[in-house]
């Protein structure tokens, strides 16, 4: 049984509602129903309050102790590596979808429930990666346009004007080499 469900059937069985579980546990309504519905895995704060609340004991709660949500059996290494590779690489759908590449490996990881706090942790770094990667991006070319109106302006002379495909490609070779590196770690963590 899921957390949120032991939660949910703990609630019941004490006859509580969500918003008197709430006030017990003095934590807002919707963090109790983004916890039973399986929106979020809740803080160890907020899931002693909630055990408290319940007048259940905190270790019922998280499964033996083990503080996180109980997402049935745990992936084997190899399908770990597979999966982390398969997040890791479709990270270059960037070259179909520059500005929202980043929510394919997001939504793989948030699809997959049963891989363990170190892999979910690394993919989640090669998502932030490529979110910064787009940040960057785009500040290099306001960067550009802005380096490129300045020296017209100044020198009056275009000769002096960078190429806007210049950044451009040169972040996309280097995403491509940061997504290469993450690969190759992803493989030594095996």
């Amino acid at each position: 049984m899921k957390l949120n469900e032991r939660i949910s059937k703990a609630r019941k069985d004490k006859g509580y509602t969500q918003e008197e579980l709430a006030d017990l546990a003095q934590v807002t309504v919707r963090t109790i129903q983004r916890v039973e519905y399986g929106e979020s895995v809740p803080r160890s704060y907020t899931l002693k309050a909630i055990a408290k609340a319940l007048d259940v004991p905190y270790e019922t709660l998280t499964n033996a102790g083990s503080g996180v949500q109980d997402t049935g059996t745990p992936l084997p290494a190899e399908d770990i590596t597979h999966f982390l590779k398969l997040v890791n690489l479709s990270c270059f759908s960037y070259l179909v979808i520059p500005w929202a590449h980043f929510l394919i490996p997001n939504f793989l990881l948030k699809k997959r429930t049963n891989i363990d706090g170190e892999a979910l942790t690394l993919g989640r770094k090669i998502v932030r990666q490529q979110v910064y990667w787009v940040v960057i991006l785009q500040l290099l070319m306001l960067l550009t346009l802005a380096y490129n109106l300045l020296s017209v302006k100044i020198s009056g002379n275009k000769h002096y004007t960078i190429h806007y495909l210049c950044p451009f490609f040169f972040m996309y070779f280097l995403n491509a080499g940061l997504i290469l590196y993450n690969s190759m770690r992803i493989q030594r963590r095996t």
